[in-house]
């Protein structure tokens, strides 16, 4: 992530530090309610987009909160009721438990199978491994990189021994599924290197009141590519699924203004906002989306971004014959083949 990125996201810190705690809560059942309710009514920053009637929420879940619940079931209930914003960005953080929304993949085909990617003709078991991505030239003289999380870091030297030894192939085949995210800085780094130019790419906004559509006006974000170092131009083809989320929907986002490059497979799973975290008077945690990440056009991108040409769902049948639809798609695409498993 570039400076000027960091400093813009220092200044939304000091912000929001400075808006927390601003009332005070006893540390009761009812007081850690209330006090929940109230950092999301004034911080979270999806209500109006997502159509979310927070006051009919806070009426619905009131009546459930007595003071004679155990710590267990608060738990359950404030849980239950962080899961109406239907974000994998939101959680609730105690000793015994880390409340998650899932939804956002659960309820779609996976479309990955690792036992499938570790055959032969695919990523199998002689890749190299540059940090935290893994890569090998496939048969067909088609390169296969797979950046599993952007938690992994990368260097700008693993990326130049990595794209100079696939230089030589036809083209890359860019596989980020079941990445849930990570650092933008790893995201932005792998983007970059994909760019002969200065591009704007996203767009960001952050709170600048307690109103659930206070927002700044958008902060433009550009992918800035390296000027020493020598940009892939070759066929791209970025490979998605339900399971990239957070900062790999950021990375996707991106390269879909990149030259030369084409997103396949599914839809990715979302979450472009910015987390935060605060705590409620027990000492809970609660972390969720404070800043949306939109795209280019200033169009929302949370719950997820459309490939240029969408594969089919991976079967059992794919998986039992050690066949990846995907990648398949992939190559014909790259050999300017007609593309087998369309959806």
């Amino acid at each position: 992530m570039k400076i000027k990125h960091l400093f813009l996201i220092t200044s939304i810190v000091l912000f929001f530090t400075s808006c927390f705690n601003e009332e005070s809560y006893e540390n009761t059942n009812r007081g850690n309610f209330e006090a929940l309710w109230k950092i999301m009514d004034e911080h979270y920053c999806f209500f109006e987009y997502k159509d979310i009637d927070w006051n009919e929420v806070h009426d619905r879940y009131s009546v459930r909160i007595s003071d004679k619940m155990s710590r267990y079931t608060l738990f359950d209930v404030l849980n239950e009721m962080l899961q109406e914003v239907k974000d994998g960005h939101v959680n609730l953080i105690a000793p015994h438990d880390v409340g998650r929304y899932t939804k956002w993949y659960d309820d779609y085909p996976e479309n990955f199978d690792e036992k499938v990617q570790k055959d032969q003709k695919y990523l199998g078991t002689d890749y190299k491994q540059a940090s935290g991505i893994k890569y090998k030239k496939l048969d067909d003289n088609i390169g296969y990189i797979y950046y599993e999380s952007f938690m992994s870091g990368i260097g700008s030297g693993n990326l130049d021994e990595a794209l100079l030894s696939l230089s030589i192939c036809d083209g890359i085949i860019l596989d980020i599924r079941n990445n849930g995210g990570g650092y933008l800085t790893n995201s932005e780094k792998l983007a970059e290197r994909f760019f002969t130019q200065k591009t704007l790419v996203a767009n960001m906004l952050h709170k600048t009141g307690k109103g659930h559509n206070d927002f700044s006006t958008p902060y433009k974000i550009y992918v800035d590519p390296p000027k020493n170092r020598i940009p892939y131009l070759k066929k791209v083809v970025v490979l998605t699924n339900r399971k990239c989320f957070s900062a790999a929907n950021d990375f996707v986002n991106a390269m879909s203004y990149a030259p030369n490059v084409t997103l396949m497979g599914d839809r990715t799973g979302g979450g472009s906002g910015l987390p935060f975290s605060s705590e409620i008077p027990n000492g809970w945690s609660v972390r969720f989306s404070a800043s949306p990440m939109l795209n280019a056009s200033l169009e929302q991108i949370e719950f997820g971004i459309e490939p240029d040409i969408k594969v089919r769902t991976m079967t059992d049948n794919d998986i039992l014959n050690r066949y990846d639809p995907f990648i398949e798609a992939a190559r014909d695409f790259i050999k300017g083949k007609p593309i087998r498993d369309l959806k």
